[in-house]
């Protein structure tokens, strides 16, 4: 077909290689397997058909192909080699005539191409150059295996470092709670008539929460606030406080003064900010009539309003030494008619859409280990406190 021009040289790439040499015409391929088959590992074939077995049968680095054959076409092949074998390399030989189909190929996929007649020198260099961007796309490639791998690994190591940190955060949030639990129960010791009121109130302002749709954090920091509303009644002597008679002018403003206690002990505290903003406000009313400093409506913080109705469905519905525990149907009537004045009514509509008799229930259960209410979602049980929550949402709340 064509005549061969120069003598062979040493390869450039040393790297044995598995090359596929095709070619019509059995001089060319003689010739070309002499000069590659000294460093790399060659086979032969005389038709596109015949190498396409080859190809099927085993991976090659590197295919050297005549564009122009009998049959299948160079340029056939090479579609049919790029569906086979991504990394394979190819070169394909053209005749002076048909160097149109060769660019076509290089459109198509091909590496390179050497026409007829050719200098072996050209052969050696094109067969280096292809050989060393194969290697180096595979070196490519492994490295980003590696790095795949190497991503993998330190997620890995991240999702077990996380975990741990979740754990130690709510081991140490616990802790944090268990504190403040003795807190309220410390204060509800000297006054045995209010015992497992913060218990209830609790569990009231967490189930308005979630009526309203307070998020995770903002159902933590309202716990917090219910559950050390009258943490500066320790400020407050006992003579006051437990005095069985009705309080003189002086008193009750003594008395008052315990919400500035309690916003003066949590002050400076970070995971009770939201918490000392709650206990500084409890006392307001939405019409601004309240204490300690008549804030109305919005001006008193959304945990405060909530606070304001959870403290009084539980004083209407339990026993005080001058009268009797009142239904919750009762309960109702009296914030429905305050709402406005007393109390928010967003917060009243929210006590209104859950039936009477889940509040009842909550009421039993509050002060108990059991469970009150059931996830809608999920069908679960969960307890009032949202320590329920996973350990992920609490570090998420906590990160925030």
């Amino acid at each position: 077909m064509t005549g061969l021009i120069g003598a062979p040289l040493n390869l450039i790439q040393k790297r044995a290689a598995k090359v596929l040499i095709i070619d019509d015409e059995p001089n060319v391929l003689s010739v070309l397997y002499s000069l590659l088959s000294t460093i790399h590992r060659c086979k032969t074939a005389t038709s596109a058909v015949e190498a396409l077995e080859y190809l099927r049968e085993e991976t090659y680095d590197l295919v050297l192909s005549d564009i122009m054959m009998p049959g299948m076409s160079g340029l056939e092949l090479l579609a049919e080699i790029t569906r086979l074998s991504r990394d394979t390399v190819v070169i394909l030989i053209s005749g002076n005539l048909n160097i149109q189909s060769a660019i076509e190929a290089m459109r198509r996929g091909a590496f390179d191409y050497v026409t007829k007649p050719f200098d072996l020198c050209d052969v050696e260099t094109a067969v280096a150059r292809a050989l060393r961007h194969q290697s180096l796309v595979k070196s490519n490639q492994q490295y980003e295996q590696h790095l795949e791998d190497l991503v993998g690994l330190r997620t890995n190591e991240l999702t077990i470092a996380n975990t741990n940190l979740n754990t130690t955060l709510e081991k140490l949030y616990l802790n944090y709670r268990a504190t403040l639990r003795a807190l309220a129960a410390a204060l509800e010791a000297r006054d045995v008539e209010t015992k497992g009121h913060s218990d209830r109130v609790v569990s009231y302002c967490v189930r308005l929460g979630k009526q309203i749709g307070l998020n995770d954090r903002e159902l933590i920091t309202l716990e917090h606030g219910a559950l050390l509303h009258d943490i500066g009644k320790i400020g407050v002597p006992d003579g006051i406080l437990l005095k069985r008679g009705a309080l003189t002018e002086d008193e009750w403003q003594y008395m008052r003064r315990h919400v500035e206690y309690g916003a003066q002990i949590l002050r400076g505290i970070d995971f009770l900010e939201g918490a000392s903003e709650i206990v500084a406000q409890h006392h307001e009313r939405y019409d601004g009539s309240g204490y300690p400093s008549r804030k109305e409506g919005d001006q008193i913080c959304l945990g405060a309003r909530i606070f304001a109705v959870a403290d009084a469905i539980d004083a209407m519905t339990s026993d005080r030494p001058y009268r009797t525990a009142r239904s919750f149907n009762d309960a109702a009537d009296e914030l429905i008619r305050c709402s406005g004045a007393h109390f928010d009514p967003l917060v009243v509509q929210a006590f209104t859409e859950v039936p009477l008799d889940g509040w009842q229930e909550i009421r039993q259960l509050s002060t108990e280990a059991g469970l009150i209410m059931k996830n809608a979602k999920t069908g679960v049980d969960i307890r009032y406190s949202v320590l329920t929550m996973s350990a992920d949402q609490i570090a998420e709340g906590w990160a925030r």
